[in-house]
């Protein structure tokens, strides 16, 4: 037992540290607030769930359960869901990234083109050359204009006048194009055209002082660093493709599990659907036609589901006025001195045949001897391994099979061995697993809970490997076996894919 329960723990921390990296290391940077807390959610979440499914057996104060059963019962549903939708992730995952990779290749792929289409466009539109021609002989008036200039002037011209985008950036030192051209006319033209070079080149000239050109580009150069540093300090950095998909899964997966908690949690808490459902036995008197037992199971009062919840299903029961009513076990989680208030609005339900009680399993969890005495004390009429002849029919119930661990298991021979075998028997046993024993005692109908539906999808699947029918009614040979899903929720407050139920069962008579 002490190497399984250290298996369990080993599983459950190793589920965790794979929604921490999913979660937290893959989407967020180290020693930011987001990685804390999102950590401190991770470690706070399965000490929680812990807390609250150990808290009542180890002593803990009611109250402390309490407070600790919302926030750990819903983390343990959170998980579910988080895995399931993560593990989904883990096959989108390298979908995603390819995706975008080729997203990304043809991008740059068009970037290029765009480019080259507007390189071969800039050089198609300078005059007198196309983009596969070059000029093979010298412009006369450009050669006029450049004779017996220095050969740094002559340089420093043709540079300017072939190559745009240096003479822009040289602007500022050497000269504008319009300076340019003043200062060869200057040493090859006439004196008016001295003047209007004079005029046109007093602002370069004022730039080309040593003095303030050394000043001007200490202030530029001082400031244009403090606004480049700036603008690198203000641009955020690109995010890598990987983590950009990281957080898309994440996001969809956190997204997807609280939704699917959240519309969990409102169903349970709404309070259970009434169904109704016809069973036909071919030995029951017609003057028992039309007999309505409702059927409750699984309610679950505890430290989530209280006196409010209590008080919904009682009025949902007493609304549908029964003949009988049937609580097939699992009614509480926890002791009778915690849960007083919480089980008190049971003694309001009202049926012209009465309510009758049975154990389940999580009454022997709870303290089974005074549960049994309790109920009692509520009005319900406790069938211990007995039965009762009711108009019609027999009414037996049997104990669950956990009170074999205290010597108070199911005995069908004490309940059904001596009764009379032409009369049509009904049996309260809350777990479907009791069937083949109802069979062999020539039971007509078994009505009995425990499966939840399985209450978390894809929990019913496991659920179905233990029990012979999950939920509705199914035949076993002449014997009946009508399973509900049970009226509140155990553990988590939540149900996904398996709605709670009250069911009326209406016997019908086939006998003309």
């Amino acid at each position: 037992m002490v190497l399984v329960g250290v298996g369990v723990l080993a599983v459950f921390a190793g589920l965790h540290l794979y929604l921490w990296r999913r979660l937290v290391r893959d989407t967020t940077a180290p020693r930011t607030m987001a990685r804390r807390i999102g950590t401190a959610v991770l470690v706070a979440g399965p000490l929680l769930l812990i807390g609250a499914s150990v808290g009542d057996s180890a002593g803990l104060p009611f109250p402390l359960v309490r407070a600790i059963a919302w926030p750990g019962y819903l983390w343990g549903a959170l998980m579910v869901y988080l895995l399931l939708a993560l593990l989904v992730g883990e096959a989108m995952r390298p979908l995603l990234l390819r995706w975008f990779a080729r997203k990304s290749a043809e991008g740059t792929s068009t970037s290029t083109r765009r480019d080259e289409s507007a390189y071969a466009t800039s050089a198609s539109a300078e005059p007198g050359v196309g983009p596969a021609e070059m000029p093979t002989t010298p412009d006369k008036s450009r050669a006029a204009s450049t004779e017996g200039a220095p050969a740094t002037s002559h340089a420093a011209s043709t540079a300017a006048a072939t190559t745009p985008a240096t003479s822009h950036a040289a602007s500022t030192d050497v000269a504008t194009p319009a300076t340019s051209h003043a200062t060869s006319t200057d040493i090859a033209g006439t004196p008016t055209d001295r003047g209007r070079t004079s005029a046109s080149a007093a602002p370069a000239q004022q730039v080309r002082d040593p003095a303030d050109a050394a000043s001007a580009r200490k202030h530029t150069g001082t400031s244009g660093d403090t606004e480049a540093a700036q603008a690198v300090t203000a641009t955020p950095k690109p995010i890598s493709r990987r983590i950009f998909v990281s957080r898309a899964v994440a996001g969809t997966a956190a997204l997807t599990a609280a939704t699917t908690v959240g519309v969990g949690t409102y169903g349970v808490l709404n309070g259970p659907q009434v169904k109704r459902l016809t069973v036909p036995l071919a030995k029951l008197p017609r003057s028992a036609h039309g007999f309505r037992i409702t059927v409750v199971s699984d309610v679950h009062l505890g430290p989530i589901l209280g006196r409010g919840f209590a008080e919904r299903v009682v009025r949902t029961i007493n609304d549908t006025q029964p003949d009988l009513i049937a609580v097939v076990g699992d009614l509480v989680d926890g002791s009778v001195e915690d849960l007083r208030p919480a089980v008190e609005p049971l003694s309001r339900l009202r049926a012209r045949h009465g309510a009758y009680f049975v154990t389940g399993n999580h009454e022997y969890f709870s303290g089974a001897e005074e549960w049994v005495e309790h109920v009692q004390d509520l009005g319900l009429r406790l069938l211990a391994n007995d039965r009762t002849e009711l108009p019609g029919f027999d009414l037996a119930g049997v104990n669950d099979v956990e009170g074999e661990h205290t010597g108070h298991g199911p005995d069908f021979a004490k309940a059904l061995g001596d009764r009379d075998r032409a009369r049509t028997a009904v049996l309260l046993a809350h777990q479907p697993v009791q069937i083949h024993d109802a069979v062999a005692h020539g039971v007509d109908l078994q009505l009995s809970g425990h499966t939840h539906g399985g209450q978390l999808w894809p929990g019913n699947f496991i659920a179905a490997l233990a029990n012979p029918t999950l939920a509705g009614l199914e035949r076993y040979g002449d014997t009946q076996l009508y399973v509900t899903r049970g009226a509140g929720a155990a553990g988590p407050p939540v149900r996904v894919g398996a709605p709670s139920d009250i069911t009326v069962v209406e016997l019908a008579a086939t006998r003309a």
